[in-house]
């Protein structure tokens, strides 16, 4: 029975639970030894893992499905690259930014961002079609009622009465936003959030269950303490901070990843990730 419970964001379906637990864990077990010196039992850690979830049935070729600027969605999925697209032009000089958009045909204009993105710093060495992938992991979640309610089941069999701490990253931070929402009756518990878009408006924070009331969001009722960790040059958590949005009991902290900014390997080798970690097991 783990104390701690990792949620991981999109992109990770051809993995595993114990596959990314072995990923995690090190840089986990690293930040919380340079925050406090304190060692964390493998065993007190877990991974719930809901990446197959979005694993695609048989098709031919091998890998992520064949996609182009020609299959991007009008809506979430075409605006979520345009999104990333000019948070990357902002972050990163050598990346072209957009120009009047409003007057360019969607397929062009997906097309633009797309080579735009491939080449920058953040997504470099990502293909069009896993970065449009990517983006369509968000819009099925937030779309497909069935997808969503059998991802927050994953999170739901992983915490027990042990648990002490999650720790959530990019969309698992919404995964865990929600469910620890939907369940005021657990025990009182901690969360970490790593390059959270939660406070994305228009893109995620409106379409939240449940749902913002005047523009403020939930608070989930389990949670007695919440870190949210950014980096500055991170393109995801398009808004850094969370506290306007969700209270101003959420401590907002910013911290430098080096060119790979959402990863969540520095996040969690971070010292001020750490130091949250052991504040919200009770280790300091």
């Amino acid at each position: 029975m783990s104390r701690v419970v990792l949620v991981h964001g999109i992109a990770q379906q051809y993995k595993g639970s114990q596959t990314l637990l072995a990923d995690w864990y090190p840089a986990l077990a690293d930040g919380l030894a340079l925050a406090t010196g304190v060692q964390l039992p493998y065993e007190d850690v877990s991974m719930a893992f809901y990446g197959d979830v979005f694993r695609p049935a048989g098709h031919r070729g091998l890998g992520v499905p064949e996609l182009d600027a020609s299959d991007v969605m009008d809506g979430l999925e075409r605006d979520l690259l345009l999104q990333w697209w000019a948070e990357a032009a902002e972050a990163d000089p050598a990346v072209p930014g957009p120009e009047a958009p409003a007057r360019l045909r969607t397929p062009y204009l997906v097309q633009r961002a797309l080579d735009a993105l491939s080449h920058s710093a953040f997504f470099a060495g990502l293909s069009e079609r896993l970065l449009i992938w990517s983006a369509r992991q968000v819009r099925t979640y937030f779309t497909d009622a069935e997808v969503r309610a059998v991802i927050q089941q994953r999170l739901e069999r992983c915490v027990t009465a042990d648990t002490e701490l999650i720790v959530a990253h990019s969309l698992g931070s919404v995964v865990a936003y929600e469910t620890l929402c939907a369940h005021p009756d657990w025990r009182d518990m901690s969360l970490v959030t790593l390059g959270s878009p939660l406070a994305v408006r228009n893109l995620v924070f409106e379409r939240l269950l449940p749902p913002p009331v005047d523009g403020r969001g939930s608070w989930p009722s389990p949670v007695k303490r919440w870190l949210n960790v950014a980096d500055r040059g991170d393109v995801v958590p398009l808004v850094k901070q969370l506290a306007p949005r969700f209270g101003e009991r959420i401590r907002d902290v910013s911290i430098h990843n080096g060119a790979k900014a959402h990863d969540v390997r520095p996040y969690l080798t971070a010292r001020e990730t750490g130091l949250g970690i052991a504040e919200g097991l009770g280790l300091t």
